[in-house]
């Protein structure tokens, strides 16, 4: 009888480890990226999942992507910056405080906020009605 106990107890025990192993929050790998939903040339990891797009916003064009492992406290690690600097972007350090990072590219802008358990990625629309018009030919 008291062999069954300790072997229930095991099982349980062991169900227990396996169960609490599959929650735990798992750290980004930072070597596979995509480009953002709203700015195709800015990279994002492909672990990030697309949570929300507002089109409602008069000024910004923004994605949000949920990435439980990212917070706001802690800053963007080194393996992202380097991508996104390997994607041609480099950063607007006066612009770009602790949590929200300003990057530019040619002409382009883009605004990266994180925040606990997720970020995002704002696209400024004027940016892009400025492009469109430099693409109408006018004669």
């Amino acid at each position: 009888m008291r062999r069954n106990k300790w072997l229930a107890l095991l099982v349980l025990f062991s169900v227990a480890v396996a169960i609490l192993t599959g929650c735990v929050e798992e750290e980004p790998s930072w070597t596979s990226f995509e480009g953002a939903a709203n700015e195709k040339t800015f990279p994002v990891p492909k672990e990030a999942s697309k949570t929300d797009r507002a089109s409602s916003n008069s000024d910004m064009d923004y994605v949000r992507y949920a990435l439980p492992a990212l917070k706001e406290s802690d800053s963007l690690p080194a393996p992202y910056l380097e991508e996104i600097a390997a994607w041609g972007w480099t950063e607007e350090p006066n612009l770009s405080t602790s949590n929200q990072k300003v990057f530019q590219k040619n002409k382009h802008m883009v605004h990266l906020s994180v925040h606990d358990g997720s970020f995002t990625v704002l696209v400024p629309k004027d940016r892009k009605a400025v492009v469109k018009s430099k693409s109408v030919d006018l004669n």
